[in-house]
């Protein structure tokens, strides 16, 4: 630790390390210009850095110059229990490969403090307006993930520096804004900003708290884990000055999804924001949170909030201890992180978004950024008049109505709201529509504590919204299966079915494999849709029903007032509720015994967890980038769902017919996003979404045939995508993926990866990366090309009977040459660009993957 500006943090018995004089002492002047993201990363490069080369990483923040790696040390991991397991497997196989080249297995720890929430592993089988929903569902979850929880247990005993949050207890993002950050770290006498690193997109929520908190790829996470800096590049570093006010009625879900569309627009992909002005300074930290859940959707790496009297109100109002919240205004203002001192904050790029001309609003059908203002139903051609039949289900059947995700659960303000349309809803006698499967799932227990407080969860409960569960349900794909007699009138009657969530993605195929599109709402508009029933509805201008004397009942009769929400959330929400739901939780419990063995003793049968391969077969083998065959070649915006999909396996799946050879019942194949622990299982989810469009495989028309389709080359036989996978694997088959743009975005799913190169993927070619995808390419060993401005799959006329060579030296953004050899016997020579952005991600493409990096370097360490 630099010791030569370090000092004591008035008022204190702790010391704190002044970046401010660091910074002046280099540029006079310039800490106070500079962003709060860069004080942040300069602090911890003035706390952790060799005092040698400390003024060269300063200068690239203070020049904001970007051509230089700097290290990132974060302060902590969070994990929930798909990408967390399955990186605690990896370190569990990485003990068994050092094992047998003589190193000791139990030194493989985490270094860095790592924190996993079970969270992804319950689906709601058991809906909302059905008795005991909660442990019916909790009951399903434990006897299906009987051999994941076996190995999440013996991991608690087995390595340092791991702590559980066991299932049935909230979701990590909401848990780690409520609870686990403190805002400010202490450790060895000095504070410091937290910050962290999770293993899910969706880890920029504690943004709203001012700690970077960035969402990582299970494969980044480890090499962050196992105590290796973060190797990185000053971000784009992007203000979003926010004016005006949110007018009556407008809920946060509102503004976000306004935000997510306006963002995208304005091409913030890999920033990091830095939300500003009045705009933000007026918003409660659960709006903030609302906005930095979203990041990914718009994009962006992080979105970054002041610390401000907001934050400490937030502090309190969650049972924070009175010291910590003390500790945290004097840091922040002694140290530079008080909103008040960046008044002079200068930034390369400026957006501005004016709140007040936000208006209610969905999203959907098939993206978060996919703005839908509810005025613009029948415009848009989404609702459409409807006659209700007997017993049948209209056009646009909403058959999955969800209050679920932190990104809304996790806001008192639209819970609240949520609790009074539905009062408002019961006294005028509306109904939720039988069709409808209704869940209520917030991401934390306290949740239901403050509905309770308020007498309103008996008005949700009414309506079919009992709470199922305290997990991420449906917005993660674990929506549940259907009533049997429902399902059939969709499949018999080729319905248009649709969810409407309170969730942060509606990719296609995602959130049920029977509803063809999603739309995201806020908490209360979801359950006006569970009373409509449909999404061919105008909510804004069609009846919802009829009260006792034939009036017509519209949305705004039972929408809330904003002063009614506000006070009720003042009088309901209280600090005694977060600490009666955490101070148990985080409760240290047991005698610190160790496992009886640092080796796991892996189950052969288990269709759950497995030793991973990654050090046996091609996997350890060179890779050549020769004669490489198209897998697949794609359009624009592939989603981490369309390369490995996370939602019920169905029987007919590769997945599925492997899962029933290994004499599972077909109720209990559970998702594919719970089985990523058992490479068998996983490797079948590669691309099996059913609306993946494989440009490779057309119909008699010529047109782009819909599903799980590759065409094996050179016969130019189309099979089911994982028949060829397995082809191409026998013959030892190099692969390539060709794609268009955004390719990887949404959830940091390190099995996107993981699946394509044991499927022998070598190299990807697309004309432009999710940063999260992109990594995990790159941590498997996966080379990430990127066609030059201009260039596409198109305008090289590709269709997947060609073979492929890459010629040239890896280095960072290095410019390589795709050779692209014709089925006609010509050859073509295409420039494309390295995305190896740094001299560390070259090193870890250069040894196969981080894995088989760090067990290089720990064997050669141990023999030193």
């Amino acid at each position: 630790m630099n010791t030569e500006y370090r000092k004591r943090l008035p008022g204190t018995e702790l010391d704190y390390f002044d970046t401010r004089a660091a910074v002046d002492a280099i540029q006079p002047g310039a800490y106070d210009t500079l962003p709060y993201t860069s004080r942040v990363l300069a602090e911890q490069l003035v706390r952790r850095c060799e005092p040698a080369a400390l003024t060269d990483s300063l200068k690239q923040l203070i020049e904001r110059k970007r051509d230089l790696d700097f290290p990132w040390y974060p302060a902590r991991v969070v994990c929930h229990d798909i990408l967390g397991q399955t990186a605690l497997v990896d370190l569990a196989g990485l003990r068994d490969a050092i094992a047998e080249k003589g190193g000791d297995p139990a030194k493989v720890n985490p270094v860095v403090p790592t924190q996993l929430i079970v969270d992804h592993s319950l689906a709601v089988e058991h809906p909302g307006f059905e008795k005991d929903a909660f442990e019916k569902n909790r009951a399903v979850e434990e006897r299906r993930n009987e051999d994941r929880f076996h190995f999440i247990n013996w991991t608690k005993t087995a390595f340092d520096n791991v702590d559980v949050i066991p299932p049935g207890n909230g979701i990590m993002h909401q848990i780690n804004l409520e609870k686990m950050s403190p805002v400010v770290q202490v450790r060895d006498g000095v504070a410091f900003p937290d910050t962290c690193v999770g293993t899910d997109s969706h880890t920029p929520m504690v943004d709203a708290l001012g700690v970077i908190s960035v969402g990582v790829g299970g494969l980044e996470a480890e090499n962050v884990m196992l105590g290796n800096p973060s190797m990185m590049r000053l971000p784009d570093i992007v203000g979003v000055e926010l004016t005006g006010k949110l007018k009556p009625g407008i809920t946060g879900t509102d503004l976000v999804l306004s935000l997510t569309e306006f963002l995208r627009k304005e091409r913030v992909v890999g920033a990091y924001l830095e939300f500003f002005g009045e705009g933000a300074d007026s918003l409660t930290v659960g709006d903030r949170a609302t906005i930095s859940n979203m990041t990914p959707e718009y994009g962006a790496t992080a979105a970054m909030f002041y610390i401000d009297g907001q934050t400490l109100d937030y502090l309190k109002l969650t049972g924070r201890d009175d010291d910590q919240v003390k500790l945290t205004e004097t840091y922040a203002k002694e140290a530079g992180f008080w909103a008040d001192s960046l008044k002079d904050v200068e930034y390369e790029r400026v957006l501005r978004f004016d709140m007040s001309k936000v208006e209610r609003t969905l999203a959907g059908p098939s993206n978060p950024h996919a703005r839908l203002p509810t005025s613009e139903l029948a415009s848009r051609g989404v609702a459409g008049q409807w006659e209700e039949k007997e017993g049948e289900m209209p056009d646009g059947a909403v058959i999955i109505a969800a209050i679920t995700s932190c990104t809304n659960t996790s806001n008192p303000r639209n819970m609240i709201a949520a609790g009074l349309i539905a009062r408002n809803a019961n006294k005028l006698g509306l109904v939720r529509k039988p069709w409808v499967k209704s869940s209520l799932a917030p991401g934390s227990k306290t949740v239901k504590m403050y509905l309770e407080e308020a007498n309103l969860l008996p008005e949700l409960q009414s309506l079919g919204f009992d709470v199922v569960a305290f997990a991420c349900t449906t917005c993660n794909g674990m929506s549940g299966a259907l009533d049997p007699k429902i399902q059939q009138e969709v499949v018999d009657r080729d319905l248009y079915a649709t969810a409407v969530l309170s969730g942060n993605r509606n990719f296609d195929g995602r959130i049920h494999p029977y509803a063809k599109q999603a739309f995201l709402a806020s908490p209360p508009l979801v359950v006006a849709y569970a009373i409509a029933g449909t999404i061919r509805f105008d909510i804004e201008k069609d009846a919802l029903g009829h009260d006792a004397d034939g009036n017509p009942i519209m949305l705004k009769d039972i929408w809330p007032e904003d002063g009614e929400i506000d006070a009720i959330v003042k009088a309901s929400v209280k600090p005694e509720q977060f600490r009666a739901t955490y101070i148990p939780m985080f409760e240290k419990k047991g005698d610190g015994a160790r496992a009886a063995s640092p080796l796991y003793d892996w189950r052969p049968m288990s269709t759950y967890i497995r030793r991973p391969p990654y050090w046996e077969g091609t996997m350890a083998g060179e890779r050549g980038l020769k004669g490489m065959r198209p897998l697949a070649v794609l359009g624009d915006n592939i989603t981490t769902d369309h390369l490995s999909p996370s939602n019920a396996i169905l029987p007919d799946s590769a997945a599925g017919e492997y899962l029933a050879k290994m004499g599972l019942p077909e109720e209990d194949f559970n998702s594919y996003a719970t089985h990523r622990g058992d490479h068998l299982t996983a490797q079948r989810a590669t691309f099996a979404n059913p609306k993946l469009l494989n440009e490779m495989v057309r119909d008699e028309n010529g047109e782009v045939k819909q599903g799980s389709y590759a065409r094996i080359e050179p016969e130019g036989k189309t099979t089911r995508m994982w028949e060829a996978i397995e082809t191409y694997m026998e013959r030892k088959q190099p692969l390539i993926i060709i794609a268009g743009a955004d390719y990887g975005q949404g959830s940091s799913r390190d099995w996107a990866a993981k699946g394509v190169a044991l499927a022998g993927v070598e190299a990807i070619v697309a004309e432009g990366f999710e940063r999260i995808h992109r990594t995990n390419l790159i941590g498997m060993g996966v080379m990430p090309l990127q066609f030059q401005e201009g260039t596409t799959r198109e305008t090289l006329n590709i269709d997947g009977t060609e073979t492929f060579d890459v010629k040239g030296a890896p280095a960072p953004r290095a410019e390589l040459t795709l050779v692209i050899h014709r089925a006609n016997g010509d050859s073509e020579e295409v420039p494309v660009i390295c995305r190896l952005d740094t001299a560390e991600e070259v090193s870890v493409y250069s040894a196969g993957g981080i894995l088989q990096k760090f067990a290089k370097e720990f064997i050669a360490d141990s023999a030193a």
